[in-house]
């Protein structure tokens, strides 16, 4: 089975009807990956729409690349995080976009892949960076050279992992030893600092919020998915729509506040007589709280089930 058939697009079919692909329209896919929900816009408009597929790993770049080939010169691709999204529309001469689409998930591509160190449930070096050609700081410097204080912080920020004290004192203590080098090794430490009983309880593996956190910082994430948010809007054209996918409260709850902020008019203190912030409401929220996979893709694709999407549409400044 090759990596397209094994690659499912989370909601993909939500998220079409509310982008609403046209031919002609320009499209966005700000996190590309191996390409599913952009193969799936590139049909629904008889491969007559232009798109623009960003991403920061190289490998699933190429690999999307092969995907959408066929579109030829109508899909354009750009090595680059999405929160630098801005340089290759201008390099493309693009103004203004009708949709995008940013699936703020790590990719099967890899999950699956043991030499990126992404997954605890295969051994592979430590490194979860998603551009390791980037020069990052990989995740074994964080687990082997960090303080206490420091990788605490980063599990409870993060991982929002209850155990993170207890956590990061048994890397201290076991790095002393020896230098933690692998995912497996990682994974064992992680849950032999958890309380047995909380263990045994646990509906999912003891060092996910671990491996959450680490892939974060790593990544620097949150910071990206912060800063994409605070421009896309000046690039959606009225009536455009954004629809962002994620996969933790973390994202969603950026997610949330940036969709809420652009949908509001005055931002100023409530006891300021006169509004003299100046910012116009410019995006309209179809619904308030976000959509959830139905039960069907959940048991088909059980990487579907912590996902959240979250749509917000273009209006004219000061629109209603």
């Amino acid at each position: 089975m090759d990596a397209y058939s094994e690659h499912i697009p989370v909601m993909i079919d939500e998220v079409m009807h509310w982008l609403e692909p046209k031919p002609g329209g320009f499209y966005m896919d700000a996190t590309l990956g191996l390409g599913g929900h952009a193969a799936r816009l590139m049909e629904l408009t008889g491969g007559q729409a232009h798109l623009l597929g960003l991403d920061r790993d190289m490998q699933a770049l190429r690999k999307a690349g092969e995907r959408l080939a066929r579109y030829g010169e109508n899909v354009h691709l750009a090595h680059t995080s999405f929160q630098n999204f801005s340089g290759a529309l201008r390099e493309l001469g693009w103004d203004l976009l009708d949709g995008v689409v940013a699936d703020l998930g790590v990719s099967s591509l890899q999950l699956d892949s043991p030499e990126r160190g992404f997954s605890f449930l295969h051994d592979g070096p430590l490194d979860m960076r998603m551009d390791p050609g980037s020069g990052g700081e990989p995740a074994s410097n964080i687990v082997n050279g960090a303080s206490f204080e420091r990788l605490r912080q980063i599990l409870w920020d993060y991982g929002e992992e209850p155990m993170a004290g207890r956590i990061a004192r048994a890397i201290v203590e076991t790095r002393e030893k020896a230098p933690i080098e692998t995912t497996l090794e990682l994974a064992r430490i992680v849950a032999a600092a958890y309380p047995a009983k909380r263990r045994a309880l646990a509906r999912n593996h003891p060092a996910t919020k671990t491996f959450q956190a680490l892939r974060l910082e790593v990544n620097q994430e949150l910071k990206e998915v912060e800063n994409f948010l605070a421009r896309i809007v000046d690039y959606l054209r009225p009536g455009a729509r954004i629809c962002v996918i994620s996969f933790h409260s973390l994202e969603d709850r950026i997610v949330k506040r940036a969709f809420r902020t652009e949908n509001t008019g005055c931002l100023c203190p409530r006891e300021y007589p006169v509004c003299t912030c100046g910012h116009e409401k410019r995006l309209r929220l179809p619904f308030r709280k976000p959509l959830l996979p139905g039960q069907e893709e959940m048991r088909v694709n059980s990487r579907s089930r912590s996902a959240k999407l979250r749509v917000a549409e273009r209006i004219a400044g000061g629109g209603e």
